[in-house]
């Protein structure tokens, strides 16, 4: 049980918990933005070429119940604008990233090397 409760304290204490703990509320603070591009935007688009805001109103009757094939239909195209306007973010940020990237990668690798010729000096000569 003592073992148990170790690696309990370990996973709360690793800094991934955290990083994921701020990711979920980003998200959370993110998803109106996206609902707003989605349904404001997207939907009104959807409105204005097939007469209505959603697919919702696509129904197949089978006997005395139906199925909502248009609500399927909505999830869908929600999700595909979701993932979409994800992607484009996440692309707009590599590409302003990428070149500090690598910059920062360059003075590392050159700092390391710097430092490894400085320790080796410093030792005494066998």
């Amino acid at each position: 049980m003592r073992t148990f409760f170790e690696e309990f304290k370990e996973f709360i204490n690793r800094g991934n918990l955290l990083d994921l703990a701020i990711a979920v509320i980003l998200a959370m603070a993110f998803a109106p933005v996206i609902d707003a591009v989605a349904n404001g935007v997207v939907m009104n688009l959807v409105a204005a070429i097939f007469g209505q805001p959603s697919f919702d109103s696509i129904i197949i009757e089978v006997g005395d119940g139906a199925l909502l094939i248009g609500t399927v239909v909505t999830a869908l195209v929600n999700f595909v604008i979701v993932a979409l306007v994800c992607f484009v973010i996440v692309r707009a940020y590599n590409k302003m990233k990428k070149p500090q990237l690598e910059e920062a990668a360059a003075v590392t690798e050159a700092d390391l090397l710097v430092e490894i010729r400085d320790e080796l000096r410093k030792r005494p000569l066998a």
